[in-house]
């Protein structure tokens, strides 16, 4: 039997000691009773009762971290994409159970309780819940850390379907407050934005002063970050934006309603909306600001926090702060902290760039070109004048001393390193002044870090040996695997130590029992158990019914062409029209479940999912294929829907283009819980094939090196369009109405985009992509085969924990230690 002397939480009180500090709040702080309360009302008070623990740790780590003077990271990211915290918070306290049985001597289901919780839906996708992970186990490692972003008013989007077409709704996380945030407005800053510069001479010294033409307050709110076992409590601290002077009373006075207010209106914008669309100028600007407006924030808290410790003595302040740029949005902070330091503190710029960039690392994510933020120098320059002035600076003495020594006389090297993209408009490269700005820079997965250094920034590998390096993205186990997924948790438990949820490697302890019937036998049920479940939730949020007995075939991420969801579709497609040739068609019952939002603007993306919706329709209410294939696109993907999925996966499809995907991190959440990846040679698909064997994964198509071998051959679409029937036939139905009765031509822009452009390479990995469905299929009528693969997966996932990721940045970026808050 397993040792029981391991460091998982432990229970701070007893049920009917929870129970009664339940009631408590129910009447006390939100003055109702038990007869009359309503779930909501229940949900506020157990959080209350929960939150007497979680702001107690709040304080206790402050005070630890301020009288030991601590190193701290500051984790600066447009996007947080938190989900639920009642149930992960439970758990990492040690009092799910407890509450679990609180909750039903008071005769409620805690189940019930936890849905009445809206999801904190601050974050896009794979980049924002990647930021959710990392300070949860920065805090569980114990490590003093805050994270920094926007307290945005509207998450993503609500996603509804109208006729198979996308819909966006707000989405009010708040409408009613969050019982996990404390407003801390003694800790509120000021943030300039547009203006002029003056140059100013003191004794015969220039001096540059910031005219500001508009200045927003930045509201901090705060939410608790609860580290495993509770010791650690860190902070998310996000700015909500307000007017400076938010109503003019006059204006009021004289009738001017509306105008009276125009003010606040007009800055509160600036946090209203997570990814305002930036197809228009005033969409630019307004993404430009909030990018600005945090960071700006941001740096003004690190240096008040700093200077209430230390005074004007800035001599210490690299060495105590360190600030991680999560992808390029926080970017500006950089000649933010340049403007502080030189403009306002009086330092040198050579001491000022020194201090910056010991400061700062920059996490790169992405190879994509579009994805690497390039600003419009005019609007900069109208929004940052002092930045512009900064970003020119930092670059000229970067082309004129280090590229000019590296390689002299070289005006190519110079025009290709260059923070300023010439043209007939110039740009600022985002990318480049991260890099440039940063002593370190990372990649996600091992394959991204080596084409970062590779195709994406060469010459400054070159130029700073050992500069560039990886850091492999992980998940929490706490949430996706503890918390989702309790009957798996529970059976883990029974074989090895309890405190596996912090030490994840005690999961190889698992690969004894691959070939154990029993364990196989127990493993599956659990699978099938999850299934049923989700068969429930389809029910509900479709209206189709599905079999828990087929195979469930999940792909879940933003919807992108590279991520090629509509591979997945054409192969759908494919499976279809075999099965009306031939209605003995043998394959085993298939469920393919979509789970996928496209950015507003990005109308292929809505046109792929307006595609899916159109031929699920079909295929769902076809007797003829006697429910062999289902199709299920699940409306409104989000965290909360993700933790009832990912348990239910048996297969997790990862069909990235090769080497578009920097890492991904549904891959290690799916793998995690038992389902087999179907994938590409892309991010972190390579490792996770790496650490669970190659022969418990199912790998298809085209690696970097063919996918580049056929682009510079000159890559023809529609010589694969024309050589495979079956391709053919299923894109031709997409100009037809077999899906879209007596309405011909309304999917025909995904054939066009396919068969002309395909930027993606979709159809050169459709037959291999048909061939692994097949390895797939035969894998799963073999369930002993199966459950072994399936084991071996969860087993082996321990390189994918957040807490190995943080521990990396912690020992070879940040350089620092653990510090954790006294005892209660």
């Amino acid at each position: 039997m397993p040792s029981k002397t391991s460091a998982a939480p432990k229970p701070q009180l007893t049920v009917k000691q929870f129970q009664d500090s339940v009631v408590k709040h129910l009447r006390s702080t939100l003055g109702t009773y038990e007869e009359k309360a309503s779930k909501q009302a229940w949900n506020q008070a157990v959080s209350a009762a929960i939150n007497e623990f979680v702001f107690d740790g709040v304080s206790r780590t402050r005070k630890t971290h301020a009288a030991k003077d601590a190193r701290a990271v500051h984790y600066l990211s447009l996007e947080f994409l938190m989900g639920r915290l009642m149930s992960n918070n439970l758990h990492n306290l040690g009092l799910y159970d407890i509450a679990d049985q609180a909750m039903a001597k008071l005769g409620l289901n805690l189940a019930d309780i936890l849905e009445e919780e809206s999801d904190m839906a601050l974050g896009n996708g794979g980049l924002g819940r990647l930021a959710a992970c990392f300070i949860d186990s920065m805090a569980t490692l114990n490590l003093p850390a805050v994270g920094y972003g926007i307290h945005y008013e509207h998450g993503l989007f609500r996603q509804e379907f109208f006729k198979g077409r996308q819909v966006e709704r707000p989405d009010e996380w708040r409408e009613f407050g969050s019982a996990w945030e404390i407003c801390r407005p003694e800790s509120q800053q000021t943030v300039k934005l547009y203006g002029y510069v003056e140059t100013v001479y003191d004794n015969g010294a220039a001096r540059k002063v910031w005219h500001p033409g508009r200045t927003l307050r930045a509201i901090p709110w705060d939410i608790p970050i609860v580290g495993y076992g509770g010791r650690n409590v860190n902070v998310l601290r996000l700015w909500e934006s307000r007017a400076d002077k938010f109503f003019d009373w006059d204006v009021f006075n004289s009738g001017g309603y509306v105008d009276a207010y125009a003010e606040s209106v007009q800055a509160e914008t600036v946090s209203k909306v997570l990814y305002p669309n930036d197809e228009t100028p005033a969409g630019k600007e307004l993404r430009l600001v909030q990018q600005y407006f945090f960071s700006a924030a941001s740096i003004a808290d690190v240096m008040r926090r700093y200077k209430a410790a230390h005074g004007d003595d800035l001599t210490k302040f690299a060495d105590l702060n360190a600030m991680q740029l999560n992808d390029t949005h926080p970017a500006i902070a950089i000649p933010e902290l340049m403007r502080v330091l030189v403009d306002e503190e009086g330092l040198s710029w050579d001491k000022a760039w020194a201090m910056t960039r010991q400061t700062f690392a920059y996490t790169n994510h992405t190879l994509l070109p579009e994805a690497l933020e390039k600003w419009p120098l005019k609007l900069i320059e109208k929004v940052l004048p002092r930045h512009l002035e900064i970003i020119f600076e930092i670059n000229a003495r970067f082309l004129n001393d280090e590229v000019e020594n590296k390689w002299p006389g070289n005006d190519g090297v110079k025009r290709k390193l260059s923070i300023i993209e010439e043209g007939s408009d110039q740009m600022i490269r985002m990318g480049h002044l991260s890099a440039i700005g940063s002593h370190t820079v990372n990649g996600v997965a091992q394959i991204h870090s080596e084409l970062v250094k590779k195709d994406l920034f060469p010459e400054l590998n070159e130029l700073w040996p050992g500069k560039f390096v990886n850091v492999t993205n992980g998940i929490t186990p706490r949430r996706w695997m503890k918390a989702c997924n309790p009957r798996l948790s529970t059976l883990i438990e029974k074989h090895i130590d309890d405190d596996w949820p912090r030490y994840l490697d005690k999961l190889e302890g698992l690969k004894k029992f691959a070939d154990d019937a029993e364990f196989q036998k127990e493993y599956m049920a659990i699978k099938h158990a999850n299934k049923e479940d989700m068969v429930k939730v389809i029910k509900e949020l479709t209206d189709i019914d599905v079999s828990a007995d087929a195979i469930f075939d999940v792909q879940i991420k933003r919807l992108h062409e590279y991520k090629r969801q509509h591979l997945n579709l054409l192969h759908i497609m494919a499976l279809y029209r075999r099965l009306l040739i031939d209605p003995n068609y043998d394959m085993h019952p298939r469920v393919f479940i979509f789970g996928a939002k496209a950015a507003p603007g990005y109308k292929m993306a809505k046109d792929i999912i307006f595609a899916i919706n159109k031929v699920a329709e079909k295929v769902n209410n076809d007797p003829r294929i006697k429910d062999k294939l289902k199709v299920v696109f699940l409306p409104n993907y989000r965290v909360s829907l993700a933790e009832k999925l990912i348990p239910a996966a048996d297969v997790s499809e990862q069909i990235s283009l090769a080497g578009k995907e920097a890492s991904g991190t549904g891959n290690m959440k799916l793998a995690l819980n038992g389902a087999i990846t179907l994938g590409t040679m892309d991010g972190a698909n390579i490792e996770i094939a790496e650490e669970a064997g190659r022969e418990n994964v199912v790998i298809f198509g085209m690696e970097v090196d063919d996918v580049v071998a056929l682009q510079e051959k000159g890559y023809n679409p529609g010589d694969y369009y024309r050589g495979n029937d079956e391709l053919k036939a299923v894109l031709d139905w997409l100009e037809g109405d077999f899906f879209t009765p007596g309405e011909p031509g309304l999917l025909a822009e995904v054939k066009r985009n396919l068969v002309e452009q395909d930027p993606f390479m979709v159809l050169p990995d459709f037959e291999s992509y048909c061939e692994a469905h097949q390895k797939i299929d035969s894998l799963y009528r073999d369930q002993k085969a199966w459950a072994r693969a399936a084991i071996i997966n969860t087993a082996s996932l321990a390189k994918f924990n957040s807490d190995r990721s943080i521990a990396d940045y912690a020992d070879y970026i940040w350089h620092m230690k653990g510090v954790p808050a006294a005892a209660k």
